[in-house]
């Protein structure tokens, strides 16, 4: 695994996380609008850092890192915010059930993980 991989990751996940929040929230983000912003924030942070990797993988890979580093801690409150409101009955604003919503974060709470590990590694010039 190396830094493209990483930078892929970025992309996919710097694109998808800004437009399913927009679905999940378009009907309340009045009423906290940080909460419907915060993903916006993480996917201009991944771009950048995939785009400053793929301009040079060295210098950029710092800003990769950054990226996953706040992408990382958002997706874990993110994640273990929900199950609390599951066990807690709480619905979610989505226009999907609360467990689909689950599922879909635990799933991008894994591709953060594995973009941030690979973000770590050692970046050779031949990169």
């Amino acid at each position: 695994m190396n830094i493209r991989l990483s930078r892929n990751l970025a992309v996919f996940l710097g694109l998808i996380a800004p437009l399913l929040e927009t679905i999940r929230r378009w009907s309340t983000w009045r009423r906290d609008p940080p909460s419907f912003f915060d993903d916006f924030l993480v996917g201009g942070l991944l771009l950048y850092g995939a785009w400053r990797v793929s301009k040079n993988a060295i210098s950029g890979q710092k800003f990769l890192v950054a990226g996953w580093g706040v992408a990382l801690g958002m997706v874990y409150m993110s994640f273990f915010s929900q199950l609390r409101m599951m066990r807690e009955g709480m619905i979610d604003p989505a226009p999907v059930a609360s467990e689909w919503v689950a599922v879909i974060k635990g799933v991008g709470f894994l591709i953060v993980i594995v973009g941030f590990i690979t973000s770590l590694r050692r970046v050779s010039v031949a990169e």
